[in-house]
Protein backbone atom coordinates (compact mmCIF):
# COMPACT_ATOMS: atom_id res chain seq x y z
CA UNK A 1 0.00 0.00 0.00
CA UNK A 2 2.71 2.03 0.97
CA UNK A 3 4.80 1.21 -2.06
CA UNK A 4 1.49 2.12 -4.62
CA UNK A 5 1.34 5.51 -2.68
CA UNK A 6 4.71 6.34 -2.94
CA UNK A 7 4.79 5.45 -7.03
CA UNK A 8 2.21 7.49 -7.50
CA UNK A 9 2.96 10.59 -9.68
CA UNK A 10 2.00 13.83 -8.01
CA UNK A 11 2.86 16.98 -8.92
CA UNK A 12 4.69 17.92 -6.28
CA UNK A 13 6.59 14.46 -6.92
CA UNK A 14 7.20 15.87 -10.34
CA UNK A 15 8.58 19.07 -9.18
CA UNK A 16 11.38 17.53 -6.65
CA UNK A 17 11.77 14.61 -9.71
CA UNK A 18 13.04 17.37 -12.13
CA UNK A 19 14.91 19.81 -9.65
CA UNK A 20 17.24 16.58 -8.36
CA UNK A 21 17.76 15.66 -12.08
CA UNK A 22 18.52 19.40 -13.16
CA UNK A 23 21.03 19.29 -10.02
CA UNK A 24 22.63 16.06 -11.61
CA UNK A 25 22.50 17.17 -14.95
CA UNK A 26 23.98 20.58 -13.91
CA UNK A 27 27.26 19.09 -12.64
CA UNK A 28 27.64 16.49 -14.71
CA UNK A 29 27.77 19.37 -18.11
CA UNK A 30 29.96 21.18 -15.91
CA UNK A 31 32.26 18.58 -15.43
CA UNK A 32 31.85 17.60 -19.31
CA UNK A 33 32.17 21.10 -20.55
CA UNK A 34 35.90 21.51 -18.83
CA UNK A 35 36.61 17.94 -20.01
CA UNK A 36 35.96 19.19 -23.85
CA UNK A 37 37.27 22.49 -23.08
CA UNK A 38 40.91 20.76 -21.89
CA UNK A 39 40.75 17.99 -24.33
CA UNK A 40 39.79 15.34 -21.15
CA UNK A 41 42.76 16.44 -19.19
CA UNK A 42 41.37 19.03 -16.42
CA UNK A 43 44.70 20.63 -14.84
CA UNK A 44 44.55 20.53 -11.31
CA UNK A 45 44.40 24.56 -10.79
CA UNK A 46 40.79 24.75 -12.79
CA UNK A 47 39.40 22.66 -10.32
CA UNK A 48 38.48 24.81 -7.67
CA UNK A 49 36.56 27.07 -10.27
CA UNK A 50 34.82 24.36 -11.78
CA UNK A 51 33.55 23.40 -8.06
CA UNK A 52 33.04 27.07 -7.87
CA UNK A 53 30.97 27.08 -11.20
CA UNK A 54 28.74 24.13 -9.73
CA UNK A 55 27.75 25.22 -6.53
CA UNK A 56 26.68 29.24 -8.05
CA UNK A 57 25.25 27.70 -11.66
CA UNK A 58 23.50 24.69 -10.58
CA UNK A 59 20.71 26.18 -8.14
CA UNK A 60 21.02 29.81 -9.68
CA UNK A 61 19.53 27.73 -12.60
CA UNK A 62 17.14 25.75 -10.30
CA UNK A 63 15.48 29.37 -9.17
CA UNK A 64 15.31 30.66 -12.74
CA UNK A 65 13.73 27.28 -13.75
CA UNK A 66 11.26 27.30 -10.83
CA UNK A 67 10.70 30.97 -11.22
CA UNK A 68 9.61 30.72 -14.99
CA UNK A 69 7.33 27.98 -14.07
CA UNK A 70 9.67 25.09 -16.18
CA UNK A 71 9.05 22.38 -13.27
CA UNK A 72 5.20 22.53 -13.63
CA UNK A 73 4.79 21.51 -16.87
CA UNK A 74 3.86 17.70 -17.06
CA UNK A 75 6.49 15.56 -18.54
CA UNK A 76 4.27 14.10 -21.36
CA UNK A 77 3.38 17.59 -22.22
CA UNK A 78 6.51 19.01 -23.09
CA UNK A 79 6.44 20.47 -26.68
CA UNK A 80 7.36 23.31 -28.60
CA UNK A 81 6.50 26.43 -26.69
CA UNK A 82 8.02 24.24 -23.68
CA UNK A 83 11.51 24.25 -25.25
CA UNK A 84 11.51 27.74 -26.53
CA UNK A 85 10.84 28.61 -22.95
CA UNK A 86 13.39 26.41 -21.64
CA UNK A 87 15.92 28.04 -24.06
CA UNK A 88 14.87 31.22 -22.87
CA UNK A 89 15.04 30.80 -19.47
CA UNK A 90 18.84 29.03 -19.80
CA UNK A 91 19.64 32.19 -21.89
CA UNK A 92 18.24 34.13 -18.39
CA UNK A 93 20.53 31.88 -15.96
CA UNK A 94 24.00 32.12 -17.97
CA UNK A 95 23.76 36.01 -18.55
CA UNK A 96 22.66 36.13 -14.63
CA UNK A 97 25.65 34.02 -13.69
CA UNK A 98 28.22 35.73 -16.62
CA UNK A 99 27.48 38.85 -14.36
CA UNK A 100 28.17 37.18 -11.22
CA UNK A 101 31.68 36.35 -13.16
CA UNK A 102 32.37 39.63 -14.11
CA UNK A 103 31.92 41.46 -10.56
CA UNK A 104 33.31 38.07 -8.38
CA UNK A 105 36.12 37.35 -11.10
CA UNK A 106 38.68 37.11 -8.47
CA UNK A 107 37.29 34.15 -7.11
CA UNK A 108 37.60 32.37 -9.96
CA UNK A 109 40.75 32.84 -11.27
CA UNK A 110 41.69 30.67 -13.25
CA UNK A 111 38.83 30.30 -15.01
CA UNK A 112 38.53 28.99 -19.24
CA UNK A 113 35.29 31.66 -20.51
CA UNK A 114 34.41 29.24 -23.34
CA UNK A 115 33.32 26.85 -20.41
CA UNK A 116 30.40 29.01 -19.93
CA UNK A 117 29.19 28.16 -23.53
CA UNK A 118 30.00 24.89 -23.88
CA UNK A 119 28.24 24.30 -20.90
CA UNK A 120 25.03 25.94 -21.99
CA UNK A 121 24.65 23.68 -25.18
CA UNK A 122 25.11 20.61 -23.09
CA UNK A 123 22.87 21.97 -20.18
CA UNK A 124 20.40 22.52 -22.89
CA UNK A 125 20.57 19.63 -24.41
CA UNK A 126 20.58 17.07 -21.77
CA UNK A 127 17.76 19.10 -19.89
CA UNK A 128 15.52 18.86 -22.40
CA UNK A 129 16.29 15.26 -23.74
CA UNK A 130 15.29 14.61 -20.08
CA UNK A 131 12.23 16.46 -20.68
CA UNK A 132 11.14 15.14 -24.23
CA UNK A 133 12.18 11.30 -23.10
CA UNK A 134 8.44 10.61 -21.99
CA UNK A 135 7.16 12.31 -25.30
CA UNK A 136 9.23 10.50 -27.49
CA UNK A 137 8.59 6.92 -25.92
CA UNK A 138 4.77 7.39 -25.65
CA UNK A 139 4.99 8.83 -29.54
CA UNK A 140 6.76 5.69 -30.38
CA UNK A 141 5.17 3.25 -28.77
CA UNK A 142 3.11 0.54 -30.26
CA UNK A 143 -0.41 1.36 -31.62
CA UNK A 144 -2.17 -2.09 -32.28
CA UNK A 145 -4.66 -1.37 -29.36
CA UNK A 146 -5.74 2.68 -31.18
CA UNK A 147 -8.19 2.91 -34.38
CA UNK A 148 -6.27 4.11 -36.83
CA UNK A 149 -7.99 7.23 -37.89
CA UNK A 150 -7.85 9.43 -40.67
CA UNK A 151 -8.27 13.38 -40.09
CA UNK A 152 -10.47 15.73 -42.13
CA UNK A 153 -9.08 18.86 -42.46
CA UNK A 154 -5.42 20.36 -42.25
CA UNK A 155 -5.54 22.94 -39.72
CA UNK A 156 -5.15 24.70 -36.29
CA UNK A 157 -7.95 22.19 -34.97
CA UNK A 158 -6.45 19.20 -36.63
CA UNK A 159 -2.97 19.84 -35.13
CA UNK A 160 -4.29 19.84 -31.34
CA UNK A 161 -5.98 16.52 -32.52
CA UNK A 162 -2.68 15.21 -33.33
CA UNK A 163 -1.26 16.45 -30.22
CA UNK A 164 -3.46 14.99 -28.16
CA UNK A 165 -2.85 11.69 -29.73
CA UNK A 166 0.80 11.79 -29.70
CA UNK A 167 1.02 12.79 -25.74
CA UNK A 168 -2.19 9.58 -25.08
CA UNK A 169 -4.71 11.89 -24.53
CA UNK A 170 -7.15 10.17 -26.69
CA UNK A 171 -7.09 6.61 -28.28
CA UNK A 172 -6.64 7.43 -31.65
CA UNK A 173 -3.46 6.00 -34.02
CA UNK A 174 -3.70 8.58 -36.46
CA UNK A 175 -2.27 7.93 -40.17
CA UNK A 176 -3.04 10.79 -42.38
CA UNK A 177 -4.72 14.12 -43.02
CA UNK A 178 -7.55 14.71 -46.06
CA UNK A 179 -7.53 18.66 -47.22
CA UNK A 180 -9.52 20.09 -49.85
CA UNK A 181 -5.98 23.08 -49.91
CA UNK A 182 -3.60 22.30 -53.36
CA UNK A 183 -0.53 24.11 -51.06
CA UNK A 184 -1.11 21.60 -48.38
CA UNK A 185 -1.66 17.92 -50.09
CA UNK A 186 1.46 16.34 -49.70
CA UNK A 187 3.22 18.37 -46.81
CA UNK A 188 3.53 16.84 -43.26
CA UNK A 189 1.97 17.78 -39.97
CA UNK A 190 3.95 16.03 -37.27
CA UNK A 191 5.16 13.52 -39.64
CA UNK A 192 1.42 12.33 -40.91
CA UNK A 193 1.10 13.17 -44.62
CA UNK A 194 -1.65 15.34 -46.36
CA UNK A 195 -3.45 13.82 -48.94
CA UNK A 196 -6.26 14.96 -51.44
CA UNK A 197 -9.65 14.82 -50.22
CA UNK A 198 -10.86 13.64 -53.90
CA UNK A 199 -8.41 10.54 -52.82
CA UNK A 200 -10.39 9.41 -49.91
CA UNK A 201 -11.83 5.80 -50.64
CA UNK A 202 -8.38 4.92 -51.85
CA UNK A 203 -6.64 6.31 -48.84
CA UNK A 204 -9.00 4.53 -46.52
CA UNK A 205 -8.77 1.39 -47.98
CA UNK A 206 -4.86 1.52 -48.50
CA UNK A 207 -4.35 2.74 -44.76
CA UNK A 208 -7.14 0.51 -43.24
CA UNK A 209 -8.79 3.15 -41.39
CA UNK A 210 -11.41 2.38 -39.14
CA UNK A 211 -12.27 6.31 -37.62
CA UNK A 212 -12.54 9.42 -38.75
CA UNK A 213 -11.88 12.74 -36.73
CA UNK A 214 -13.47 16.19 -38.84
CA UNK A 215 -11.17 18.64 -37.69
CA UNK A 216 -12.55 21.36 -40.17
CA UNK A 217 -16.06 23.02 -39.93
CA UNK A 218 -18.77 21.58 -42.46
CA UNK A 219 -22.16 23.28 -43.70
CA UNK A 220 -24.74 20.72 -43.15
CA UNK A 221 -25.06 19.39 -46.81
CA UNK A 222 -21.07 18.98 -46.87
CA UNK A 223 -21.22 17.25 -43.69
CA UNK A 224 -24.17 14.67 -45.01
CA UNK A 225 -22.05 13.80 -48.29
CA UNK A 226 -19.07 12.82 -46.05
CA UNK A 227 -21.30 11.02 -43.67
CA UNK A 228 -22.47 8.99 -46.45
CA UNK A 229 -19.30 8.56 -48.77
CA UNK A 230 -17.59 7.02 -44.82
CA UNK A 231 -20.72 4.88 -44.21
CA UNK A 232 -20.78 3.53 -47.64
CA UNK A 233 -17.08 2.66 -47.06
CA UNK A 234 -17.87 0.91 -44.02
CA UNK A 235 -16.68 3.90 -41.69
CA UNK A 236 -19.06 4.12 -38.56
CA UNK A 237 -17.16 5.74 -35.65
CA UNK A 238 -16.88 9.20 -36.51
CA UNK A 239 -16.09 12.01 -34.20
CA UNK A 240 -16.34 15.84 -34.88
CA UNK A 241 -13.34 17.88 -32.64
CA UNK A 242 -14.31 20.64 -30.59
CA UNK A 243 -11.75 22.73 -29.12
CA UNK A 244 -11.63 24.31 -25.49
CA UNK A 245 -10.66 27.66 -24.26
CA UNK A 246 -7.01 25.92 -23.14
CA UNK A 247 -6.68 24.70 -26.73
CA UNK A 248 -7.17 21.23 -25.67
CA UNK A 249 -9.70 19.07 -28.08
CA UNK A 250 -12.77 16.83 -26.83
CA UNK A 251 -14.37 14.60 -29.35
CA UNK A 252 -17.78 14.65 -30.00
CA UNK A 253 -20.07 11.81 -31.84
CA UNK A 254 -22.12 13.26 -34.71
CA UNK A 255 -25.45 13.66 -33.94
CA UNK A 256 -28.83 13.79 -35.96
CA UNK A 257 -29.14 17.63 -35.40
CA UNK A 258 -25.43 18.08 -37.33
CA UNK A 259 -27.19 16.07 -39.99
CA UNK A 260 -30.11 18.05 -40.32
CA UNK A 261 -29.25 21.01 -38.93
CA UNK A 262 -30.07 23.73 -41.59
CA UNK A 263 -28.76 27.41 -40.33
CA UNK A 264 -29.97 30.54 -41.98
CA UNK A 265 -27.54 32.66 -43.43
CA UNK A 266 -29.56 35.95 -43.16
CA UNK A 267 -30.21 35.97 -39.38
CA UNK A 268 -29.48 39.94 -38.55
CA UNK A 269 -28.73 40.06 -34.49
CA UNK A 270 -27.93 43.88 -35.00
CA UNK A 271 -31.76 43.91 -35.71
CA UNK A 272 -33.12 41.44 -33.04
CA UNK A 273 -30.94 43.59 -30.49
CA UNK A 274 -32.02 46.47 -31.50
CA UNK A 275 -35.97 45.03 -31.06
CA UNK A 276 -34.97 43.72 -27.46
CA UNK A 277 -32.73 45.83 -25.40
CA UNK A 278 -33.67 47.32 -22.66
CA UNK A 279 -37.54 46.39 -23.01
CA UNK A 280 -39.37 44.11 -20.63
CA UNK A 281 -40.63 41.06 -22.15
CA UNK A 282 -43.08 38.51 -21.07
CA UNK A 283 -42.64 35.13 -22.38
CA UNK A 284 -45.64 32.71 -21.88
CA UNK A 285 -44.91 28.87 -22.13
CA UNK A 286 -41.45 29.94 -21.00
CA UNK A 287 -40.99 26.23 -19.71
CA UNK A 288 -41.11 24.56 -22.91
CA UNK A 289 -38.24 23.55 -25.62
CA UNK A 290 -39.87 26.77 -27.58
CA UNK A 291 -40.21 29.39 -24.85
CA UNK A 292 -37.05 28.46 -22.75
CA UNK A 293 -34.88 29.20 -25.32
CA UNK A 294 -36.51 32.17 -26.24
CA UNK A 295 -36.27 33.40 -23.01
CA UNK A 296 -31.91 32.41 -23.29
CA UNK A 297 -32.27 34.26 -26.32
CA UNK A 298 -34.06 37.47 -25.10
CA UNK A 299 -31.38 37.88 -22.33
CA UNK A 300 -28.35 37.82 -24.63
CA UNK A 301 -30.18 40.27 -26.67
CA UNK A 302 -30.44 42.72 -23.90
CA UNK A 303 -33.97 42.42 -21.88
CA UNK A 304 -34.11 44.52 -18.99
CA UNK A 305 -36.52 42.36 -17.59
CA UNK A 306 -37.88 38.76 -18.02
CA UNK A 307 -41.35 37.70 -17.18
CA UNK A 308 -41.60 34.23 -17.51
CA UNK A 309 -44.66 32.66 -17.34
CA UNK A 310 -45.72 28.78 -17.10
CA UNK A 311 -47.99 26.84 -15.70
CA UNK A 312 -45.32 23.83 -14.99
CA UNK A 313 -43.64 23.93 -11.60
CA UNK A 314 -40.49 22.18 -12.73
CA UNK A 315 -40.09 24.03 -16.44
CA UNK A 316 -40.75 27.00 -14.55
CA UNK A 317 -37.65 26.35 -11.59
CA UNK A 318 -35.50 24.68 -14.68
CA UNK A 319 -35.69 27.99 -17.23
CA UNK A 320 -35.91 30.46 -14.25
CA UNK A 321 -32.36 29.00 -12.84
CA UNK A 322 -30.89 29.57 -15.89
CA UNK A 323 -31.47 33.59 -16.60
CA UNK A 324 -30.07 36.19 -14.52
CA UNK A 325 -32.03 36.29 -11.46
CA UNK A 326 -32.03 40.16 -11.42
CA UNK A 327 -33.82 39.82 -14.34
CA UNK A 328 -36.19 37.30 -14.36
CA UNK A 329 -39.29 36.92 -12.76
CA UNK A 330 -40.97 33.86 -12.37
CA UNK A 331 -44.67 33.47 -12.52
CA UNK A 332 -46.05 30.03 -12.08
CA UNK A 333 -50.20 30.82 -14.16
CA UNK A 334 -52.12 29.21 -16.57
CA UNK A 335 -52.80 31.75 -19.57
CA UNK A 336 -56.53 30.37 -19.13
CA UNK A 337 -56.66 32.23 -16.25
CA UNK A 338 -57.76 35.55 -17.09
CA UNK A 339 -58.04 37.06 -14.20
CA UNK A 340 -54.60 36.22 -12.41
CA UNK A 341 -52.88 36.66 -16.02
CA UNK A 342 -54.10 39.85 -15.70
CA UNK A 343 -52.60 41.00 -12.49
CA UNK A 344 -49.26 39.84 -14.02
CA UNK A 345 -50.11 42.30 -16.81
CA UNK A 346 -50.34 45.35 -14.32
CA UNK A 347 -47.63 44.68 -12.27
CA UNK A 348 -45.20 44.39 -14.87
CA UNK A 349 -46.64 45.95 -18.05
CA UNK A 350 -44.33 44.64 -20.68
CA UNK A 351 -43.30 46.17 -23.60
CA UNK A 352 -43.12 42.83 -25.63
CA UNK A 353 -45.23 39.79 -25.04
CA UNK A 354 -44.61 36.10 -26.35
CA UNK A 355 -47.01 33.75 -26.39
CA UNK A 356 -45.21 30.15 -26.89
CA UNK A 357 -47.75 28.57 -24.39
CA UNK A 358 -49.77 25.49 -26.34
CA UNK A 359 -50.48 22.35 -25.84
CA UNK A 360 -48.78 20.79 -29.32
CA UNK A 361 -48.83 17.13 -29.06
CA UNK A 362 -51.65 16.31 -31.93
CA UNK A 363 -52.66 12.69 -30.71
CA UNK A 364 -53.38 14.11 -27.09
CA UNK A 365 -55.17 17.29 -28.43
CA UNK A 366 -57.31 14.32 -30.52
CA UNK A 367 -58.08 12.75 -27.36
CA UNK A 368 -58.76 16.03 -25.46
CA UNK A 369 -60.49 18.15 -27.71
CA UNK A 370 -62.03 19.94 -24.92
CA UNK A 371 -58.80 21.18 -22.87
CA UNK A 372 -56.95 21.67 -26.76
CA UNK A 373 -59.40 24.27 -27.29
CA UNK A 374 -59.53 26.11 -23.63
CA UNK A 375 -55.84 25.86 -23.74
CA UNK A 376 -55.01 27.28 -27.24
CA UNK A 377 -57.75 29.46 -28.41
CA UNK A 378 -58.93 31.22 -24.82
CA UNK A 379 -55.41 30.94 -23.64
CA UNK A 380 -54.27 32.31 -26.58
CA UNK A 381 -57.42 34.84 -26.91
CA UNK A 382 -56.39 36.13 -22.89
CA UNK A 383 -52.95 37.11 -23.94
CA UNK A 384 -54.03 39.01 -26.85
CA UNK A 385 -57.23 40.82 -25.11
CA UNK A 386 -55.10 41.61 -22.37
CA UNK A 387 -51.93 42.86 -24.87
CA UNK A 388 -54.44 45.18 -26.45
CA UNK A 389 -55.84 46.79 -22.87
CA UNK A 390 -52.61 47.03 -21.52
CA UNK A 391 -50.42 48.44 -23.94
CA UNK A 392 -48.33 46.08 -25.43
CA UNK A 393 -45.99 47.61 -28.00
CA UNK A 394 -45.36 44.33 -29.72
CA UNK A 395 -47.05 41.09 -29.16
CA UNK A 396 -45.44 37.89 -30.77
CA UNK A 397 -47.97 34.18 -31.15
CA UNK A 398 -45.67 32.01 -31.69
CA UNK A 399 -47.69 29.09 -34.47
CA UNK A 400 -47.18 26.06 -36.46
CA UNK A 401 -47.26 24.37 -39.94
CA UNK A 402 -49.94 22.27 -38.76
CA UNK A 403 -52.08 24.86 -38.77
CA UNK A 404 -52.01 25.00 -42.85
CA UNK A 405 -54.86 23.47 -44.09
CA UNK A 406 -55.46 21.27 -41.03
CA UNK A 407 -56.49 18.03 -40.21
CA UNK A 408 -56.43 17.57 -36.41
CA UNK A 409 -57.79 19.63 -33.62
CA UNK A 410 -53.79 21.20 -32.56
CA UNK A 411 -53.32 22.80 -36.11
CA UNK A 412 -57.55 23.91 -36.45
CA UNK A 413 -56.98 25.90 -32.73
CA UNK A 414 -53.43 27.79 -33.44
CA UNK A 415 -55.20 28.55 -37.16
CA UNK A 416 -57.88 30.01 -35.11
CA UNK A 417 -55.77 31.51 -33.25
CA UNK A 418 -54.05 33.64 -36.53
CA UNK A 419 -57.26 34.40 -37.68
CA UNK A 420 -58.19 35.93 -33.86
CA UNK A 421 -54.45 37.88 -34.29
CA UNK A 422 -54.82 39.35 -37.26
CA UNK A 423 -58.72 39.97 -37.00
CA UNK A 424 -59.06 41.84 -33.61
CA UNK A 425 -58.77 46.07 -33.61
CA UNK A 426 -55.42 45.74 -31.56
CA UNK A 427 -55.19 49.94 -31.03
CA UNK A 428 -51.73 50.46 -30.49
CA UNK A 429 -50.69 46.86 -29.92
CA UNK A 430 -48.35 45.60 -32.90
CA UNK A 431 -49.50 41.38 -33.33
CA UNK A 432 -47.36 39.24 -35.34
CA UNK A 433 -48.41 35.50 -35.77
CA UNK A 434 -44.95 33.22 -36.54
CA UNK A 435 -45.69 29.82 -38.36
CA UNK A 436 -42.72 27.07 -38.14
CA UNK A 437 -42.83 23.68 -38.38
CA UNK A 438 -40.62 20.93 -36.45
CA UNK A 439 -37.34 21.66 -34.25
CA UNK A 440 -35.11 19.67 -33.77
CA UNK A 441 -35.10 17.97 -30.26
CA UNK A 442 -37.70 19.32 -28.54
CA UNK A 443 -39.99 17.47 -25.75
CA UNK A 444 -41.98 15.13 -27.47
CA UNK A 445 -40.30 15.21 -31.13
CA UNK A 446 -39.40 12.19 -32.95
CA UNK A 447 -35.71 12.42 -32.37
CA UNK A 448 -35.38 12.14 -28.71
CA UNK A 449 -38.40 8.93 -29.02
CA UNK A 450 -35.96 7.47 -31.88
CA UNK A 451 -33.10 8.08 -29.39
CA UNK A 452 -34.92 6.24 -26.62
CA UNK A 453 -35.81 3.31 -28.56
CA UNK A 454 -32.17 2.88 -29.73
CA UNK A 455 -30.41 2.63 -26.27
CA UNK A 456 -32.84 0.21 -25.19
CA UNK A 457 -32.66 -1.83 -28.25
CA UNK A 458 -36.01 -1.76 -29.41
CA UNK A 459 -37.90 -1.09 -32.92
CA UNK A 460 -38.32 2.40 -34.15
CA UNK A 461 -41.83 3.08 -34.57
CA UNK A 462 -42.25 5.41 -37.47
CA UNK A 463 -46.37 5.68 -38.83
CA UNK A 464 -46.08 5.63 -41.85
CA UNK A 465 -42.77 5.21 -44.92
CA UNK A 466 -44.02 8.66 -46.87
CA UNK A 467 -44.37 10.89 -44.09
CA UNK A 468 -42.59 13.83 -44.06
CA UNK A 469 -41.82 16.77 -41.91
CA UNK A 470 -40.21 20.14 -42.17
CA UNK A 471 -36.86 20.22 -39.51
CA UNK A 472 -34.81 23.15 -37.82
CA UNK A 473 -32.65 23.82 -34.69
CA UNK A 474 -34.22 25.69 -32.39
CA UNK A 475 -31.90 28.12 -31.07
CA UNK A 476 -32.03 29.52 -35.26
CA UNK A 477 -36.26 28.74 -35.03
CA UNK A 478 -35.59 31.39 -32.10
CA UNK A 479 -33.97 34.43 -33.59
CA UNK A 480 -35.73 33.99 -36.68
CA UNK A 481 -38.79 34.39 -34.49
CA UNK A 482 -37.40 37.47 -32.89
CA UNK A 483 -35.96 38.73 -36.33
CA UNK A 484 -39.53 38.58 -37.85
CA UNK A 485 -41.28 40.37 -34.75
CA UNK A 486 -38.30 43.21 -35.15
CA UNK A 487 -39.80 43.70 -38.52
CA UNK A 488 -43.36 43.60 -37.91
CA UNK A 489 -45.40 46.67 -38.11
CA UNK A 490 -48.87 44.73 -37.10
CA UNK A 491 -51.42 42.12 -38.80
CA UNK A 492 -48.81 40.39 -40.37
CA UNK A 493 -48.16 36.11 -40.36
CA UNK A 494 -44.89 35.62 -40.88
CA UNK A 495 -43.65 31.93 -42.49
CA UNK A 496 -40.23 30.80 -41.40
CA UNK A 497 -37.96 28.88 -44.58
CA UNK A 498 -37.74 25.52 -42.69
CA UNK A 499 -35.87 24.18 -46.13
CA UNK A 500 -36.75 21.19 -47.67
CA UNK A 501 -38.78 18.26 -45.73
CA UNK A 502 -37.54 15.58 -44.78
CA UNK A 503 -39.05 11.86 -44.75
CA UNK A 504 -38.84 10.84 -41.18
CA UNK A 505 -38.57 6.86 -42.62
CA UNK A 506 -34.81 8.16 -43.66
CA UNK A 507 -34.37 10.10 -40.26
CA UNK A 508 -34.88 6.93 -38.91
CA UNK A 509 -31.87 4.92 -40.83
CA UNK A 510 -29.25 7.57 -40.15
CA UNK A 511 -30.38 7.51 -36.39
CA UNK A 512 -29.35 4.14 -36.53
CA UNK A 513 -26.74 4.49 -38.82
CA UNK A 514 -25.13 6.99 -35.99
CA UNK A 515 -25.85 4.55 -33.29
CA UNK A 516 -23.99 2.23 -35.27
CA UNK A 517 -26.09 -0.68 -34.19
CA UNK A 518 -27.14 -3.43 -36.85
CA UNK A 519 -29.82 -4.59 -34.10
CA UNK A 520 -32.25 -2.24 -34.75
CA UNK A 521 -35.33 -2.71 -36.95
CA UNK A 522 -37.88 -0.03 -38.28
CA UNK A 523 -41.75 -0.97 -37.79
CA UNK A 524 -44.70 1.29 -39.49
CA UNK A 525 -47.21 1.51 -36.97
CA UNK A 526 -50.01 3.88 -39.20
CA UNK A 527 -50.94 7.19 -38.86
CA UNK A 528 -52.32 8.62 -36.01
CA UNK A 529 -55.29 10.06 -35.41
CA UNK A 530 -54.83 14.00 -37.20
CA UNK A 531 -51.92 12.89 -38.03
CA UNK A 532 -51.27 14.64 -41.52
CA UNK A 533 -48.16 12.66 -44.19
CA UNK A 534 -46.84 16.12 -44.94
CA UNK A 535 -46.84 19.42 -43.43
CA UNK A 536 -47.32 22.58 -45.32
CA UNK A 537 -46.06 26.18 -44.09
CA UNK A 538 -48.19 28.48 -47.03
CA UNK A 539 -51.62 28.73 -47.53
CA UNK A 540 -51.45 30.80 -50.52
CA UNK A 541 -48.55 30.62 -53.20
CA UNK A 542 -49.00 34.02 -53.30
CA UNK A 543 -46.96 34.27 -49.87
CA UNK A 544 -44.42 37.19 -50.18
CA UNK A 545 -40.61 37.30 -49.35
CA UNK A 546 -39.62 40.02 -46.66
CA UNK A 547 -36.35 41.63 -46.81
CA UNK A 548 -34.79 38.25 -45.38
CA UNK A 549 -34.74 35.04 -47.45
CA UNK A 550 -35.62 32.39 -44.34
CA UNK A 551 -38.77 35.11 -43.92
CA UNK A 552 -42.01 35.24 -45.48
CA UNK A 553 -45.28 36.88 -45.28
CA UNK A 554 -48.55 35.52 -45.90
CA UNK A 555 -51.43 37.36 -47.36
CA UNK A 556 -53.84 36.88 -44.82
CA UNK A 557 -57.55 37.18 -46.09
CA UNK A 558 -59.72 40.10 -44.27
CA UNK A 559 -61.44 38.39 -41.51
CA UNK A 560 -64.96 39.75 -39.75
CA UNK A 561 -63.97 40.46 -35.99
CA UNK A 562 -67.56 39.91 -34.82
CA UNK A 563 -68.44 37.18 -36.35
CA UNK A 564 -64.89 35.46 -35.54
CA UNK A 565 -65.95 36.21 -31.84
CA UNK A 566 -69.21 34.81 -30.93
CA UNK A 567 -68.09 31.87 -32.71
CA UNK A 568 -65.16 31.56 -30.86
CA UNK A 569 -67.24 32.31 -27.58
CA UNK A 570 -69.53 28.81 -28.92
CA UNK A 571 -66.99 26.85 -28.60
CA UNK A 572 -67.19 27.21 -24.58
CA UNK A 573 -70.41 25.46 -24.54
CA UNK A 574 -71.47 22.12 -23.36
CA UNK A 575 -74.07 21.26 -25.84
CA UNK A 576 -72.03 21.97 -28.53
CA UNK A 577 -70.89 19.20 -31.53
CA UNK A 578 -67.32 20.62 -31.31
CA UNK A 579 -65.73 19.65 -33.96
CA UNK A 580 -68.50 20.66 -35.95
CA UNK A 581 -68.27 24.39 -34.89
CA UNK A 582 -64.24 24.13 -35.00
CA UNK A 583 -64.95 23.16 -39.07
CA UNK A 584 -67.68 26.44 -39.37
CA UNK A 585 -64.33 28.06 -38.19
CA UNK A 586 -61.78 27.17 -40.26
CA UNK A 587 -63.71 25.67 -43.32
CA UNK A 588 -60.37 23.63 -44.75
CA UNK A 589 -60.33 21.78 -41.48
CA UNK A 590 -60.26 18.09 -43.01
CA UNK A 591 -60.61 15.87 -39.72
CA UNK A 592 -58.27 12.80 -40.29
CA UNK A 593 -59.08 10.21 -37.82
CA UNK A 594 -57.10 7.81 -39.50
Amino acid sequence: MLKKQFLQPTGSKRIIFFILFDLIISILTIFLAYLLRFNFDIPIDFFNSMVLMIIVLAPLKVIIFFVLKIYFVAWRFFGLWEYKKLIFAHIVTYILFTVIFVLFNDYFIPYPRSVILIDLFLSLFFIAFIRISKRLYIENGKHVHKNRTLIIGANDRASQVIKSSLSGEIDYHLMALISDDKHLIGTYFSNIKVYDRSDISAIVEELEIDAVIIAEKLNQKELERLFTTLNELGIHEIKKAQILEDDSPTLADISIEDLLARKPQDLDMVSIANFIVGKVVMITGAGGSIGSELSRQVEIFGAKQIILVDNSEFNLYSINEQICHTKSVAVMQNVKEQTLLEKTFKQYLPDIVIHAAAYKHVPLCEANVREAIDNNIFGTKNVIDLSIAYGVTKLVLVSTDKAVRPTNVMGTTKRICELYAHSIPSNQTEIVAVRFGNVLGSSGSVIPKFRSQIDKGESITVTHPDITRYFMMIPEACQLVLQAASIAKGGELFILDMGEPIKIVDLANRMIELSGRDDIDIVFSGLRPGEKLYEELLIDDADLKTEYSSIMVSQNPPVDYELLSKKIERLKGEDENLLELLKEIVPEFNHQKN
